[in-house]
Order: C-alpha cells, then structure tokens, then sequence
C-alpha cells in the first residue's frame, strides 16, 4: 500500500513512505508474540497523546504507519506502529469474532474482501 500525502495542521501536504503490510494480511506483533490480521491502517499514528503516553512504552514512531488489527483468539483489537509487526506466514485462519465483517474470504494466507476484487 502506497500513502501518498496527508495534510498536516497549516494545510500542507507530508509525503509518506510506503506502507509494508496490507489490509488482510497475517502478523506476528514482535513483542507480544500474539497473531493478527490487518484491518485497517493509518499513514501515520491517529491516536491520543495520552493514549500514547498510557499505552505506547516503547514509544514507536508516530510518522510512520499503525495499523489496527484483529488479535487471534481473541475479542481484542489491538493499535500497533509498523517497527512492532513482522509477516506470519503460517498460513492459519484467525479465530476473532469479527473477521467476517471484515473480510469474505481466505486464500493463499491473506483475507480478500468482495470490494476489493476488481471484475
């Protein structure tokens, strides 16, 4: 996933690199040891300072990508800077209550929603 450029508060635009993960992809949170899929992803952190200061202790960047994700075996969601995911190529399903409502279906290790298939 490419983020082009979001606004910042004087109205100009800030380039972003790329994203490394994508929507429907399986991870591995690297500390937490804990398994996800991507639900959605912010091109920077979207968050409350207080948040931030009460929830992020390794203090990750907030320039650049956090994603939300669907923890498995599990009814959590979880908010995680990018330093903090690596790829689970275990190619298991995730057992959360919620997948459905994201996704359609899982093939090849990834969840594939209906709108993003083109025709």
């Amino acid at each position: 996933m490419i983020v082009n450029e979001i606004n910042n508060d004087h109205g100009a635009g800030v380039m972003l690199k790329e994203a490394k993960f994508g929507m429907g992809q399986l991870i591995i949170h690297r500390l937490f040891d804990y398994r996800g899929v991507i639900v959605d992803i912010d091109p920077i952190f979207m968050g409350t300072e207080t948040w931030y200061q009460e929830v992020a202790k390794t203090r990750p960047p907030k320039n650049k990508p956090w994603y939300k994700i669907l923890v498995n075996n599990s009814l959590d969601e979880t908010y995680v800077a990018e330093q903090n995911l690596q790829d689970d190529d275990s190619l298991d399903t995730i057992n959360h209550p919620l997948v459905g409502a994201y996704f359609d279906k899982f093939e090849n290790g990834l969840y594939i929603n209906k709108s993003w298939r083109t025709n």
